[in-house]
């Protein structure tokens, strides 16, 4: 990784939390009073945190955070993608206002127009010609996952070590440090024992995903087209040729997950790698921040669906529960899909993202740090290794938490805000080559600081 001298690593990270107490009172004084909440937070991912309490927010536009104590962040983080879209779009505000003011019925279990405009804007996007919509992309994966196990009567669903896929049971399964499958370290009360309901290859290791699938038994190969979760893992030339070619030969269907590699272009990695999927999966920045997802199928595979009257699609089959596909989340899809995440403002995001990454590689240039930088789109993510990992297995091996707390608090206390679960960086469309020059100037100094220059 890198000679880093942990003893004064430990030194300045002390520092920097003991001026993350003294500027955040307020933060601190909310987390210590939540007694009602389940471990003091809303949801329980909000304690992956550098400091000792988590950042309460007052208030966010664009790529601009101000917490309850006053302090201004430029959020690299964006929701964890959520808000790729930048905090409160206006056009996803005025059509969210228009909804709740002007028209009403937030959730009526009847749908809109504008559903069928959504539909068709993502069909032309992912090429996918079915959609229907959940309230996240978890529930999509589910739904999905239900859906290729009825109708090819197999049991099995394929996944990549380390893959993220929201709490989707199935997926947590990773390839064990002997190669064989395992659950996945830390994971909570599954219903059945995952090796029962899923498969699991490296990421960029098509002989091992060819071991798998020919057992025969498995429906669906789910994956990320880049891992994310795990560091910005990228496929190798020929990888997606080559999943494609095995799960044909060995009648698996091939979902994709787009949600968190949509930072890709406007039609995700599927667009932009020219992807042949049979299922598409999205959710977070579709809906510029309101609770949304979505699943699209193929025209033949909704067909068979359909077909099927032994399903019940409609009752106690149906997917999301009764807000999901509701009036606001469509309007806020269209406007998100209409006005803000279009084709030239992803070009301009993925020009001030390959800004960020050229100027990264400078620091790293300069100082003769052995890290690397991966991008994906609008999005990057830097490690403390070099050569970058290749698959999941070896991105999990490549973590350094204690280095990464310090940077992450190092950088918020200078106002700069990253995703809290690894070093990434996601540009929306207000970021400014501005936003990335200050990132790059503290980020240095740290950097500078750590080694003792």
């Amino acid at each position: 990784m890198t000679d880093i001298d942990r003893h004064r690593l430990n030194q300045l990270f002390e520092r920097e939390r003991a001026e993350f107490d003294r500027t955040h009172p307020k933060s601190k004084a909310a987390y210590a009073r939540a007694d009602h909440l389940f471990g003091r937070v809303p949801m329980t991912w909000m304690n992956k945190k550098a400091g000792a309490f988590p950042v309460y927010v007052e208030s966010a536009r664009g790529n601009r955070i101000v917490d309850i104590d006053g302090n201004e962040y430029i959020d690299f983080a964006l929701g964890d993608t959520g808000s790729m879209a930048g905090h409160s779009a206006p056009e996803v505000v005025a059509a969210i206002e228009h909804r709740v003011r002007d028209l009403g019925g937030l959730t009526t279990m009847l749908p809109t127009e504008d559903a069928e405009w959504v539909g068709a804007e993502l069909a032309r996007r992912f090429g996918m010609e079915r959609w229907s919509f959940s309230l996240t992309a978890t529930d999509a994966n589910r739904w999905v996952i239900r859906l290729v196990r009825a109708l090819t009567g197999r049991s099995k669903i394929l996944f990549h070590s380390y893959c993220y896929h929201g709490s989707v049971d199935e997926s947590l399964i990773v390839v064990g440090p002997n190669g064989d499958s395992m659950s996945r370290p830390g994971n909570v009360g599954s219903p059945v024992d995952v090796l029962e309901t899923s498969r699991v290859a490296e990421f960029n290791d098509l002989e091992g995903l060819e071991r798998e699938l020919a057992h025969g038994d498995v429906a669906a190969v789910l994956i990320e087209p880049a891992l994310t979760n795990i560091g910005i893992v990228l496929p190798e030339e020929g990888y997606h040729e080559g999943v494609r070619a095995l799960t044909r030969k060995y009648g698996a269907l091939l979902i994709i997950d787009e949600t968190h590699t949509f930072s890709a272009g406007a039609g995700g990695a599927t667009r932009a790698w020219n992807l042949e999927p049979d299922i598409v999966v999205i959710g977070k920045a579709i809906g510029g921040g309101i609770p949304t997802g979505a699943y699209g199928l193929s025209a033949e595979f909704a067909e068979k669906a359909l077909a099927r009257d032994d399903l019940d699609l409609v009752d106690m089959g149906g997917v999301g529960g009764t807000l999901a596909g509701n009036p606001l989340s469509v309007a806020a899809m269209r406007a998100t899909l209409e006005h803000v995440l279009t084709d030239k403002t992803f070009e301009r995001m993925i020009a001030t993202c390959d800004a960020f990454v050229a100027g990264f590689e400078e620091i790293l240039e300069r100082h003769d740090l052995p890290w690397s930088i991966n991008q994906l789109g609008a999005r990057c993510e830097y490690r403390f290794r070099k050569p970058y990992p290749r698959n999941g297995g070896e991105a999990n091996d490549a973590a350094d938490g204690d280095l990464e707390d310090f940077l992450h608090l190092y950088l918020a206390n200078r106002g700069i805000m990253l995703t809290p679960f690894h070093s990434m960086a996601l540009m929306c469309p207000t970021t400014t080559l501005d936003d990335v020059s200050e990132h790059h100037r503290v980020f240095e100094d740290a950097v500078k600081e750590l080694l003792g220059a």
